[in-house]
């Protein structure tokens, strides 16, 4: 039975391959001619390493019991015939579980116990301290057996109010989100904070992840979810009940977490089965679905097209059964529709960017390379053919010119190294502008400010200021770079009039986008600072957890536009001393041919003709290399994703038929 979904993230994980054995036939290409540097080996592996590790990462929210796991079973597990993620009537996943496949890992379920949260260490921190993680072996080939050892991600634990209090699921001041207590007065909280399922599927070989999210309470207790992992994802799919609509809850976890998401939403009206009623008509339950799904898309203000009316529990089914009638009528492809119309070729454009950005840099530092080896051959030629029939006197001549230019190279080399050091040094003022300490420090004053005042009311003040602070460091930053592109400019233009260099600087680096997702991420986590979020900020640890998270974004974002100021500069760098290497091979190579001149004139035409057989063989190596890095680009410019086929989210859907209503799967 054909899965949309699937054959589009199989295509795009197929014209991911082939970009990256494209981009090792122009690594192999330019090693062979000795046209790589170790500056653009490391920029073609970082790209490489990149490709290989792009992932589109998929997060399902929704209150419990609203059909998550289902859902993501016949999503991506249907042909698997057998349920990955425990989806029974009363078992609901309890704690945040990522699916995903490692190749260097055996399968597995990874659990971090819930009393970790006492530590106030985030989970991505808690990843690299493997003692910390009970791991169960999945036994993939025993279904029964895999789906008893998954079953583990929907354990509670009972404890006392204090200690839900303490791990973050219990507030005195919003009972109403607090979890129910039992005759003796304990709290059933989850026994798990986090779960990673390594499952050999086709679909998290090929970069899927897969994020199933608990309900309302858990959502709000784990800031690794609101500041981590739903940020982080590409795009996010809601699910409601076809029965209910919006709920408050439902509600407050769109507006409080979901509502100015930037990735792709997608909103599902789940259990559509239940509707059916024998006393009506199927065209009356279908208005009747459509007036809901009206409503939805209103309320939650998304386009009536991102809201997708299915039954997870009857596509489930289908896939199972091999039954296509029965898929129509669960309406899954249409969603299925969407997500690969929609996000696989978004995706695409920013891989093929990526590449094509890398390809261009690539192909213009090889052409400079040639460039320069091009006009040392020229240079030559013009001396060696003014030799043919010339006295002794032009031999003589034509030794003071080497001797001269030998000299002008000498007094070239301390001037050169004189820029170097100017580079160098305000290299290093733009370094300290993005440096770790600086937003560490940054972050730790808007703290201490926060938390010295009272009931913690300047928060957002203080966050406000730490904005204002982080905008100034990149400005300034930007400045910097500014001062640099213009020295550089002057220098360059200067030593090229004065010893013949063709020195050149890239486009200096843009850092308007690291302000734009400064932008971003100080929106994102204002909210949880503002007056109606006291009562969160008063909470033992949240602080001292927010800023942990919020350090851990900021310093991606400085890191990031020192990384890409430092290559930049060390482009530049880089340039000057491959020129001094060209300039010092023709050097020895003018020598070696005059000696080789004055110890036999007939080697005179021979290196005339050597000379010429590598200009040409040069043309040809330019021409070559434009092919190849232009077909690469045109790769990156087009992802070859398959075609919608008859199963479009546009027509008229198929008719809910009356059923008998079942208990709908968790």
């Amino acid at each position: 039975m054909p899965n949309v979904l699937q054959s589009g993230l199989d295509a795009l994980s197929a014209w991911r391959r082939s970009l990256d054995r494209a981009l090792e036939h122009c690594l192999a290409l330019l090693a062979e001619q000795g046209l790589l540097d170790d500056e653009s080996q490391s920029q073609v592996a970082a790209l490489r390493q990149r490709l290989d590790s792009d992932r589109l990462v998929v997060a399902f929210v929704a209150e419990f019991s609203r059909g998550k796991s289902e859902l993501i079973n016949a999503l991506f597990f249907g042909e698997s015939r057998r349920r990955v993620m425990p989806a029974t009537p009363g078992r609901t996943t309890m704690c945040p579980v990522e699916l995903a496949w490692d190749g260097a890992q055996p399968p597995g379920l990874s659990l971090l116990d819930i009393d970790t949260r006492h530590s106030g260490q985030t989970v991505a921190s808690l990843r690299q301290q493997a003692q910390l993680w009970r791991t169960l072996p999945l036994p993939v080939g025993d279904p029964d057996q895999m789906s008893r050892v998954l079953e583990e991600v929907t354990r509670t634990r009972a404890v006392s109010v204090d200690e839900a209090r303490a791990l973050g699921f219990w507030d005195d001041e919003h009972p109403d989100d607090n979890p129910p207590r039992d005759d003796d007065g304990w709290v059933e909280v989850p026994a798990w904070r986090h779960a990673l399922i390594n499952y050999p599927h086709p679909l998290l070989k090929r970069g899927l992840v897969v994020v199933d999210t608990p309900g309302l309470n858990a959502i709000g207790a784990e800031p690794e979810l609101t500041l981590g992992l739903l940020p982080s994802a590409h795009a996010t799919v809601y699910l409601l009940s076809a029965d209910t609509g919006v709920t408050r809850s439902d509600l407050s976890i769109w507006r409080d977490h979901l509502s100015d998401r930037a990735c792709e939403r997608f909103v599902v009206l789940n259990k559509i089965d239940i509707l059916a009623d024998p006393l009506l008509a199927p065209s009356q339950i279908e208005q009747l679905l459509q007036r809901q799904c009206d409503d939805v898309a209103r309320t939650l203000a998304v386009g009536r097209d991102r809201v997708f009316p299915l039954s997870a529990r009857l596509a489930l089914a289908a896939r199972m059964q091999g039954d296509a009638a029965l898929l129509a009528q669960s309406r899954l492809p249409a969603l299925e529709q969407a997500l690969q119309q929609q996000l696989l070729p978004q995706r695409g454009q920013l891989i093929g960017h990526m590449v094509a950005e890398g390809a261009a840099t690539l192909e213009a530092a090889a052409l400079r390379r040639l460039a320069e080896r091009q006009r040392h051959n020229a240079e030559q030629l013009f001396e060696l053919r003014s030799l043919r029939g010339k006295s002794a006197g032009r031999m003589a001549l034509m030794g003071g010119r080497m001797q001269d230019e030998a000299a002008e190279f000498e007094r070239c080399v301390p001037r050169l190294a004189a820029m170097r050091v100017v580079l160098s040094k305000q290299l290093a003022a733009v370094m300290d502008s993005l440096s770790a300490d600086r937003v560490r420090e940054a972050v730790t004053r808007m703290r201490q400010g926060s938390e010295g005042s009272l009931l913690k009311l300047g928060a957002g003040r203080d966050f406000a200021a730490l904005g204002r602070e982080l905008r100034g460091a990149l400005v300034e930053a930007d400045g910097q770079v500014a001062e640099i592109e213009a020295m550089l400019h002057a220098s360059q233009a200067q030593i090229n009039a004065e010893f013949g260099f063709s020195l050149s600087s890239a486009m200096r680096p843009d850092l308007t986008s690291f302000q734009r997702e400064l932008d971003r991420i100080e929106s994102g986590y204002s909210r949880y600072l503002g007056i109606t979020q006291v009562w969160r900020q008063a909470q033992v640890g949240f602080m001292a957890q927010f800023t942990r998270m919020l350090l851990s974004k900021l310093r991606v974002v400085f890191e990031g536009a020192a990384v890409e100021v430092e290559l930049w500069v060390k482009a530049s760098s880089g340039q000057i001393d491959e020129q001094l290497r060209e300039r010092r091979r023709a050097l020895a190579q003018r020598r070696e041919a005059f000696g080789r001149i004055q110890n036999a004139e007939a080697d005179l035409e021979r290196s005339i003709q050597e000379i010429e057989a590598q200009d040409q063989q040069y043309e040809r190596l330019a021409e070559r290399l434009k092919a190849q890095v232009g077909a690469l680009r045109e790769l990156a410019a087009a992802p070859r994703l398959p075609e919608a086929d008859a199963l479009t989210t546009t027509g008229t859907p198929p008719r809910l038929h009356l059923v008998q209503p079942t208990s709908a799967a968790a």
